[in-house]
């Protein structure tokens, strides 16, 4: 009996998917839910698994897009599973190997046996020629290194020495042209790119094409974040199992001020701006297709514990593949992390349909005035690109500075003056 294997829905409004990778080759014989395939939607990468064991034979290529629903392979049920072989062959007697060994040996003396042996020549059978002759126009040996260095073709090169030969001057002054190629390669590769590379990149221009958006910038003095982290980062992860980092300040401090301008926390739908009383803050992440933005549920709810090891599962999964469609559908706000690659400033892009998003960059230490003296702080730069169409001025510049106060007087503003209550220690 054969089975059809179909194309499940990987979730709400995906109505097809591309055959990423095939796991297995047709005429495998495969297990009950054994890993098949990868497919790729617009959202996400999925392993397809098989739904009996049996032999295998596939109806799709990989980089065919398949519809949800279509029999992409089929799996004889009946067939038996493909016994473990002769004694002689998976399980080799010691004096087996030895004998093949010895074989070998013999074989690789026969070849050299073979091998017809040439002789050298004689180094005293010529007389040994002048070396400081060249032909017309060649280089000397100097001229020729400086010109390899540079990837220029000695035939470039006019020469200014005797019968047109290029000398080291005329190589120091040579300059390649910037239409002739260089000695180096020249090689190219054409590679489609997946489903979801290419609906994300979809997405990215339909953001800056349909939104009005805008980018406001400020900087954070993360000196006082840096202080708790080191007072209590050893005693958090060993009572949380999970390490006290920057994301869980940065989600605390956007949702105190979603609570200030819930503008921010806000969609549009048609001629209608709609606006929620929760927080599912979407996180920025860089998985092994691309980036994910896996969501936060109700992060209104979290303590600081609860944000950490939120964004550490959630990392997780999407670093493995393992992130789900929804888990990564839903969320009202994002925040972009750029520091951990080394981002000074960046304009994000707004992951539609939200309204808003909030770059985090690196912290670098800069020289700022401090009640009229010069002190070096850690200084991390923060942009928010917003939808102009429903979020003011007004607004975006003071929910950034609402976010620049929190994490400068994290204590009083997020932790309500009892940093132990607060980190749950």
């Amino acid at each position: 009996m054969a089975l059809e294997m179909k194309v499940p829905s990987p979730g709400e409004s995906i109505t097809e998917v591309e055959i990423a990778q095939w796991l297995v080759e047709d005429g495998d014989y495969v297990e009950k839910d054994q890993a098949i395939a990868e497919v790729d939607s617009d959202k996400a990468t999925l392993e397809l698994p098989a739904e009996a064991s049996g032999i295998i034979t596939l109806k799709a290529e990989e980089g065919d897009v398949v519809e949800v629903g279509e029999v992409v392979c089929l799996i004889d049920t009946e067939a038996e599973k493909p016994g473990g072989g002769d004694d002689s062959d998976d399980d080799k007697p010691a004096e087996k190997e030895e004998k093949e060994r010895q074989e070998s040996k013999e074989d690789k003396k026969d070849s050299d046996k073979a091998e017809p042996k040439t002789e050298e020549p004689s180094k005293s059978s010529t007389p040994k020629q002048k070396q400081d002759t060249y032909a017309t126009g060649s280089p000397s040996p100097a001229a020729k290194k400086i010109l390899d260095e540079k990837g220029i073709d000695p035939k470039e090169v006019k020469g200014s020495g005797k019968d047109g030969r290029v000398t080291k001057q005329d190589a120091v002054e040579a300059k390649a042209s910037m239409g002739t190629p260089g000695t180096g390669s020249r090689g190219e590769e054409r590679k489609k790119m997946s489903m979801f590379r290419r609906k994300l990149a979809e997405r990215l221009v339909s953001a800056k094409n349909d939104t009005a958006m805008l980018t406001t910038f400020n900087e954070v003095d993360m000196s006082a974040i840096f202080s708790l982290r080191k007072k209590y980062k050893e005693e958090f992860k060993d009572k949380h199992g999970v390490s006290l980092g920057f994301m869980s300040f940065f989600t605390l401090a956007v949702i105190r001020a979603l609570d200030e301008y819930p503008a921010v926390n806000s969609m549009i739908d048609g001629d209608y701006m709609v606006s929620y009383d929760f927080k599912d803050i979407s996180i920025a992440v860089s998985g092994p297709k691309g980036l994910t933005v896996p969501v936060i549920r109700n992060a209104e709810n979290l303590s600081f514990r609860g944000v950490e090891s939120e964004v550490k599962r959630l990392a997780l999964r999407a670093r493995d593949g393992k992130i789900t469609v929804d888990e990564m559908t839903g969320g009202t706000f994002t925040i972009t992390n750029g520091g951990v690659f080394g981002s000074m400033l960046s304009t994000p892009i707004i992951n539609p349909p939200q309204s808003a998003i909030l770059g985090m960059h690196n912290i670098v230490e800069r020289p700022v005035a401090i009640d009229g003296h010069v002190e070096i702080r850690p200084i991390m730069y923060v942009a928010l690109s917003y939808d102009h169409r429903i979020i003011d001025g007004r607004e975006s510049v003071g929910f950034l500075v609402a976010v620049k106060e929190a994490l400068e007087n994290p204590e009083e503003l997020l932790m309500d003056n009892d940093v132990k209550r607060a980190l749950e220690l």
